[in-house]
């Protein structure tokens, strides 16, 4: 397996997880997301692939395949009262393919985002995990993360 930054020849391939990580997030809160779709586009693709703050990660298998991505932006916190200043890596999407999972594939992802970070003189790497969403919530703890803050709802409709 190899990890290594995304580019613009990824961008089928990582269309087709992140529709695979959307039908979960549908099943999950289906008045959120909309089955059918992608958070990203084409398009939306080629900004973040080109955007200075924000990182995007690709594993591939043996034969070159894209297997997994780690879709990742640079925070910092700066000129505030009441926080410290630094910068943490925001994990925005972590995928690894549905035939893929189980293999270590996100396991190596994510201890390549934690080297990244690091390397960067981040203070943390935080992600946000939808509630119901049970096997991501593990895979994180599994990789020592831990609850920072907690974001709560009341559903209107």
């Amino acid at each position: 397996m190899n990890i290594r930054t995304a580019q613009k020849k990824d961008t089928a391939s990582i269309l087709h997880l992140l529709s695979q990580v959307l039908e979960i997030h549908a099943a999950l809160k289906p008045e959120l997301f909309i089955s059918g779709t992608t958070k990203y586009t084409e398009a939306e693709l080629a900004a973040i692939f080109a955007d200075s703050s924000r990182r995007t990660y690709v594993a591939e298998d043996e034969s070159g395949q894209v297997v997994g991505y780690a879709f990742c932006q640079l925070i910092e916190y700066r000129n505030l009262n009441h926080i410290v200043p630094h910068t943490e890596l925001y994990i925005d999407d972590l995928c690894v393919d549905s035939s893929a999972r189980g293999k270590g594939i996100g396991k190596a992802l994510f201890a390549y985002v934690k080297e990244q970070a690091k390397a960067m003189g981040c203070l943390d790497i935080t992600l946000n995990v939808w509630e119901g969403n049970t096997g991501a919530k593990a895979f994180y703890e599994a990789m020592g993360m831990q609850p920072k803050e907690t974001k709560m709802e009341c559903i209107l409709k």
